[in-house]
């Protein structure tokens, strides 16, 4: 359990502004809007003070990475849809349908439905992980989690499913060309009818942050930032017009599910997030980018935005992350995608008053003024790249393509 703040004045300071600004409403409209509440640190708050501040924040969905039975006692009775996650290393025993009723009456029956367990997320981007004996793990245990919340009549109120890193697909641009892996043609139809059976969704890891930095000069900014009013690209196979990355992204897996037939299961954002801060080599991450990228998702979670290629179904994202996690390993990136330092202090201002304004005046790199910041002092960086893996090959042919659309245009 990570220690508390010795120095708890400054949260609570912050949390009052917050009452007030919810107060005024700012905030309740973002309905489809979650946090991932990642524990990876020594100095967090505790469960009680991290519920505090989403209630400030009218945040109403969180996603932790394990049952913490302290997360989940604290969160009893709160009204916070939570999404708990199965850890990777239990996929071998929990394909025995009796080990897993035995997890499910352990981790989960004793907690809900005080606790609003939504959601189990089996494992968390197997399918391109490093330890490739997982894959054939996942669904069975998917289905024999699925098959222990049924036995215990809990199966029409907690879905189960997986987080997927984009490297899942073999293409991603255009969206309309979206494919998965030839490797994962074996088991990936068996996943996606898991999904379509039991009316759970397929969620993604998606990070436009990394497409930005190993290509800055080819990819614009104001593409990757979800800025409004930038030129973006039409997809040439359906006219469709993306102004940002992270939706074509999301209809690239739409179009890989229903070259498989499965082009009816909906598609989440399980994590998506920007840097503050990061090491020489990761171009991008900054503390402005950071703030403008994540006022971007608020704000078009304020329209209940679709994606183009599902323009009336609201997209359904969690954002990563919200805090700055100081034992994470991998480069500077990784320990700094929090919105909050673990004292309560923002990392850095997401401009939460300008959210209920029509103007969506937003930021690009090139302004001169950056972000109002409380505190400046993160240790950051990235879970090797939320998705724990290298560059995907997705992002890897997003980028050539891309590349192929700028000139024509030229």
């Amino acid at each position: 359990m990570a220690n508390p703040p010795t120095n708890t004045s400054s949260l609570h300071i912050l949390l009052g502004f917050f009452l007030a600004l919810s107060g005024l409403g700012l905030l309740q409209e973002a309905k489809s809007l979650g946090i991932n509440y990642g524990q990876v640190g020594n100095n967090l708050p505790p469960p009680e003070k991290v519920l505090e501040l989403l209630r400030s924040l009218k945040l109403s969905k969180a996603r932790i990475y394990d049952t913490n039975p302290e997360i989940l006692a604290a969160f009893a009775n709160s009204n916070v849809e939570l999404i708990v996650t199965v850890e990777n290393g239990l996929l071998a025993t929990l394909m025995d349908p009796n080990q897993a009723l035995q997890w499910v009456q352990t981790k989960i029956k004793p907690y809900y439905p005080a606790t609003k367990i939504t959601e189990i997320a089996v494992g968390n981007e197997v399918y391109t992980g490093d330890d490739t004996t997982l894959i054939s793990y996942l669904v069975p245990s998917m289905v024999s989690i699925h098959s222990a919340l049924s036995r215990l009549s809990l199966d029409q109120f907690i879905k189960v499913s997986t987080p997927n890193n984009l490297a899942v697909l073999q293409e991603s641009f255009p969206p309309s060309a979206g494919s998965f892996r030839p490797e994962l043609a074996a088991v990936m139809p068996q996943f996606l009818q898991f999904l379509a059976a039991t009316k759970a969704p397929f969620w993604i890891n998606a990070y436009p942050y990394f497409a930005y930095k190993d290509s800055p000069s080819k990819i614009p900014i104001d593409y990757v930032l979800l800025n409004p009013n930038n030129p973006g690209m039409v997809d040439p196979n359906t006219r469709l017009h993306y102004d940002n990355m992270l939706y074509a992204q999301v209809d690239a897996v739409v179009f890989a599910m229903a070259r498989l037939g499965f082009g009816g299961v909906e598609v989440r954002v399980s994590e998506t997030g920007w840097p503050s801060r990061g090491d020489v080599n990761e171009v991008g991450a900054t503390l402005q980018n950071a703030a403008v990228y994540n006022r971007n998702i608020l704000r078009r979670q304020m329209r209940s935005e679709g994606t183009p290629l599902r323009p009336n179904a609201r997209l359904e994202t969690y954002v990563f992350a919200l805090f700055n996690e100081d034992m994470k390993p991998g480069p500077t990136s990784e320990r700094n995608y929090g919105l909050f330092q673990p004292d309560g202090t923002m990392a850095y201002n997401v401009g939460l008053s300008a959210l209920s304004t029509t103007s969506s005046t937003s930021t690009s790199t090139s302004s001169s003024s950056s972000p109002a910041s409380i505190s400046l002092t993160s240790a950051a960086t990235k879970v090797k790249r939320r998705g724990y893996s290298s560059l995907p090959y997705s992002i890897v042919i997003y980028l050539l393509g891309f590349q192929v659309f700028m000139r024509r245009q030229c």
